[in-house]
């Protein structure tokens, strides 16, 4: 008898997964799961149903465009929108990105004549693969008070959160076994070991729930195509980053030899090494 082939786990934190998986309408309870996880609410005002919205064709072409944005949209009964993207790569842009989608969807909440009484809540939700505020706490969110008065909120139409995946897998008070969001984020984990995700599929049947569905993606074929390609282009865009910032390094790295700072002090400026610092030394002296 010849042995199964163990399927490959699909990284659910692939954005053209993460659609899949959260914002389809077959898939909007494990949504609707993860959101009262995120927003940590009262029993009583905890997410029971909403409307998948701007579900749009997931073309080839979309899935190759290297800044595309594959981001999974929602609304609640009460009008209120929610919006996840989730980012692997720093673009550094990151605060100016949310909030320009964030300003985008705010005024799509009102029809042109209507009363501004009639703007609704939006929020906004970022995973992010990589560390981006200077804070110990992989969960920060974000609301719009005044500056001295700390209890005193404006309005709670805004709100804005951050989850940075570095740090919650650095965290080590993780409670699986309490915590819904701990149990999201360990699941989104692409190196999961197969202990730990039986582990969360017999805590959580919401969990159980966004893995079957997982499996079933990682058995179709065109899903798996669209996967890779979607890897691919996430994977040029991160060199595209990379070799801009490294471009940018080297420019001023050649203006301040121009100065005539040591090496030590470029070091740190630009994060070059000293074989890359003194062979631009020696292409300035020629």
């Amino acid at each position: 008898m010849e042995a199964k082939v163990k399927m490959q786990r699909l990284n659910p934190l692939n954005d053209y997964i993460f659609k899949r998986i959260m914002g389809e309408e077959e898939s909007k309870d494990n949504l609707i799961s993860f959101l009262n996880a995120v927003l940590d609410l009262e029993d009583r005002k905890k997410l029971v149903s909403l409307k998948i919205i701007d579900n749009k064709e997931l073309t080839k072409e979309m899935i190759y465009d290297k800044s595309g944005r594959l981001d999974v949209r929602a609304k609640t009964a009460d009008g209120m929108q929610v919006d996840i993207e989730v980012q692997l790569t720093n673009q550094h842009n990151m605060e100016k990105r949310t909030m320009f989608y964030w300003g985008k969807l705010f005024l799509e909440g009102i029809k042109k004549g209507d009363d501004y009484i009639n703007l609704t809540k939006v929020i906004t939700i970022n995973i992010l693969d990589f560390e981006f505020l200077d804070l110990d706490k992989f969960h920060s969110k974000y609301h719009l008070w005044e500056d001295e008065e700390e209890n005193y909120l404006l309005t709670d139409l805004i709100e804005v959160h951050f989850i940075e995946m570095p740090k919650f897998r650095a965290f080590k008070e993780k409670d699986l076994k309490g915590n819904s969001l701990h149990r999201w984020l360990k699941f989104f984990d692409k190196m999961l070991s197969e202990e730990d995700l039986k582990e969360l599929i017999e805590m959580d049947s919401a969990i159980k729930r966004a893995e079957k569905k997982l499996e079933y993606l990682s058995s179709d074929s065109e899903t798996l195509a669209l996967y890779k390609a979607r890897e691919y282009s996430l994977h040029e865009r991160a060199n595209m980053i990379s070799s801009a910032k490294k471009e940018k390094s080297f420019e001023i790295a050649k203006n301040l030899i121009s100065m005539g700072l040591n090496s030590e002090l470029i070091i740190k400026a630009t994060g070059l090494t000293f074989e890359q610092i003194e062979a631009l030394r020696q292409k300035s002296k020629n």
